[in-house]
């Protein structure tokens, strides 16, 4: 999950759905409804949805990989076009398996306000909840077994990095803050920060870019830069 570290509050949030099946679509809402958020749009399909997204400008969208009518990459396309065009929308993509191409694609362009879970994740509500918040809030939640994979087969080589440094690089990739990472190494903050540190000296990323390293770091291991 590739973040900035934007500041994430838990605030009531407009959330559009796209969703095919009606069980989950249901499902999502009164998960959403119940978590304090109002649900401004579920649509079964990707123009509804779009349609919904022009009018009612939510504050952040879960979105079905694939949806009607060829249930291949509808969703993923609505997605694209809701980051592009509205970029102040957070885009959470569900998927039901690791599709490498499609979270690349989503990553690509702009890292910011976006994420892709795998749909076994919505069982954990406050996991599910936690991404939608990170999106909305102009960071990213990127499953962690995306994230794996993407950097198992990346083109690029991790180079000089110690396992600990890789762990770090993976967690960022997740979008978590220094103090998550801190908190699910068991290490104190000053140790990831100077983990942090050496990735960015290893990468060759200036200070120059310090507003952006992290993504960077990030995306420089999935391919996309």
């Amino acid at each position: 999950m590739l973040s900035g570290e934007p500041v994430v509050t838990v605030t009531a949030m407009r959330v559009a759905i796209a969703e095919d099946s009606v069980l989950l679509r249901k499902g999502l809402t009164l998960l959403l409804e119940e978590a304090g958020h109002e649900v401004v749009a579920a649509a079964g399909d990707a123009e509804a949805f779009l349609r919904a997204v022009r009018d009612a400008r939510p504050d952040a969208c879960v979105v079905d990989v694939r949806m009607p009518p060829t249930f291949t990459d509808e969703g993923l396309r609505a997605a694209l076009l809701v980051r592009d065009q509205w970029p102040d929308v957070g885009v959470l993509v569900l998927s039901q398996w690791v599709e490498e191409r499609y979270a690349t694609e989503l990553i690509a362009g702009r890292p910011h306000g976006v994420g892709y879970l795998l749909k076994d994740r919505v069982a954990d509500v406050d996991e599910f909840l936690d991404a939608l918040n990170r999106v909305a809030a102009g960071g990213s939640a990127f499953d962690p077994e995306v994230v794996a994979q993407l950097l198992a087969r990346s083109r690029h080589p991790l180079g000089d990095l110690t396992p600990r440094e890789r762990e770090v690089l993976a967690l960022m990739a997740e979008g978590r803050s220094n103090a998550a990472i801190a908190a699910a190494l068991v290490v104190g903050a000053g140790a990831v920060e100077k983990h942090i540190n050496n990735i960015f000296t290893k990468l060759g990323l200036a200070p120059a870019e310090r507003d952006h390293r992290r993504v960077l770091a990030v995306l420089r291991y999935l391919g996309t830069s």
